[in-house]
């Protein structure tokens, strides 16, 4: 089940919302984990006892770490057990066919016989994503940061909540823990998380899809003219950027909704002057928590210029394999990886610096463009097929010509311009949707009633982060 959806608007939004609120509160977190397990059941029931697992684990860890404050090995034990418990479903399910695939790639190069007819794996809806957050939990409790939960369905809540289930933002424990035992219901705060919603759907039905479409006819086309290669890379980064931050706006919304205050996941990242400074402002809760969970603990910055590199290395490697099984991800984690070790030769700063801040918008969002190439593409050669086409290095193929037709057409045009004003123009959700006033409440009722009167009549409508 997906947000931008109108079995999900008109049918499993209203009933939740409705028997949340009427039911007492001590069975509220009951109520909303049911109708959690029943949103990501939806498409595969049988996923929601893998969830269950890992939820179970977790909680088990939670609270031996927490009564066990003066032993501690008890405490380290149950520690390892979750997060090794968590990587490890993480890694079968995420790389088993990833793994085998490359195995059979290097024994059919050394002539070895290859691994067939070997179980194929399905990927669960979300699970880097509670899988992240679930471990979170039990490394909070054992840092100090957050007390552990006693009680089993409060801490399944925290785990399934449907509204950043699958795509985030990855809500820490530390972050929450405070709400889950006490936070406060005000028609001010649902009246924001209906603006957030509204307006994270219209970023998904009336951009990012048009946008989709766009990048998909050029993807999918092979080798293209310089001028369609960049307009269709152009078009996949407003694509994933308005996709991802309006499923964040969605959730945020409905954590709103139900009192729960959620962090900011985007901050304008097409602004950034710097790739660092576009990794502080893009898919905020993943960079985050890899920093404070990953990058720290191998000792960030504090070991020398040289192991700062390799640790920069390691987590943007890591981070591009969190997305996606596949050599593009890895690629694509070291190009970023690579430049944000290349501006830490300057410090802090980026080595750009001193040009005009113009211009080093302009180049930052440049080089994320073509980074998104490797994201965007399905293997290594295509990826290299499609970066030929945008540097003019091979001939296109015949019929290329016909592409245009197609993606630039009045409507796409349009779409495409509005997305550059919005992008770099418009204020973000968060700060848009602090002091609502009449005027603004009925922009949003426009947006969200254009965008249900057009999602009744398109047919594309993918939400990108689904697969992570």
């Amino acid at each position: 089940m997906i947000f931008s959806s109108h079995i999900f608007v008109y049918y499993f939004l209203p009933i939740a919302l409705a028997t949340y609120y009427l039911l007492p509160p001590r069975a509220k977190h009951f109520g909303l984990t049911v109708f959690s397990y029943v949103f990501y059941g939806w498409a595969n029931p049988l996923f929601v006892f893998l969830m269950f697992a890992s939820t179970l684990v977790d909680y088990t860890c939670g609270r031996i770490i927490a009564e066990h404050k003066q032993k501690t090995q008890a405490r380290k034990t149950a520690l390892i057990v979750s997060i090794v418990t968590n990587l490890s479903l993480l890694g079968f399910f995420k790389y088993f066919n990833f793994t085998i695939e490359n195995y059979n790639l290097v024994t059919d190069w050394l002539g070895l016989p290859l691994w067939e007819n070997v179980l194929r794996v399905t990927l669960p809806l979300g699970i880097s994503f509670y899988t992240f957050q679930s471990m979170s939990y039990t490394i909070d409790v054992y840092r100090g940061d957050g007390a552990a939960i006693r009680n089993f369905i409060d801490f399944a809540c925290y785990v399934s909540m449907f509204p950043q289930l699958v795509a985030g933002p990855i809500v820490r424990f530390s972050e929450i823990s405070d709400q889950l035992q006490n936070r406060t219901h005000t028609f001010q705060k649902f009246a924001r998380g209906f603006a957030f919603f509204a307006l994270g759907m219209a970023k998904k039905v009336l951009l990012a899809n048009p946008c989709g479409k766009i990048a998909d006819t050029v993807f999918e086309a092979g080798l293209v003219v310089p001028l369609d290669a960049w307009y269709g890379t152009l078009a996949y980064a407003f694509q994933i950027y308005f996709d991802f931050s309006g499923y964040s706006d969605m959730a945020i919304g409905l954590g709103l909704m139900l009192g729960f205050t959620f962090p900011k996941n985007f901050d304008s990242p097409y602004c950034s002057a710097s790739i660092t400074e576009f990794w502080q402002r893009w898919h905020i809760s993943l960079s985050s928590w890899l920093r404070d969970y990953l990058y720290v603990p191998l000792g960030g910055n504090r070991s020398g210029q040289r192991r700062t590199y390799i640790n920069l290395g390691i987590v943007m490697l890591l981070g591009g394999l969190w997305h996606g099984a596949s050599w593009n991800f890895v690629i694509w984690g070291g190009i970023h990886g690579g430049m944000l070790a290349l501006e830490r030769t300057r410090g802090k700063a980026s080595f750009y610096e001193l040009f005009p801040k113009p211009f080093r918008v302009s180049a930052t969002f440049l080089l994320v463009l073509v980074a998104w190439v490797f994201f965007r593409t399905s293997d290594l050669p295509c990826a290299i097929t499609h970066l030929q086409s945008m540097f003019g290095l091979a001939q296109s193929q015949a019929g290329a010509d016909l592409i245009a037709g197609l993606i630039y057409q009045p409507y796409h045009l349009l779409m495409m311009g509005i997305a550059v004003v919005v992008i770099w123009s418009c204020p973000q959700t968060w700060n848009w949707t602090k002091h609502l006033t009449l005027i603004k409440a009925g922009a949003c009722l426009l947006l969200l009633w254009l965008s249900l009167v057009i999602l009744a009549t398109q047919a594309y409508n993918p939400f990108i982060y689904f697969i992570f």
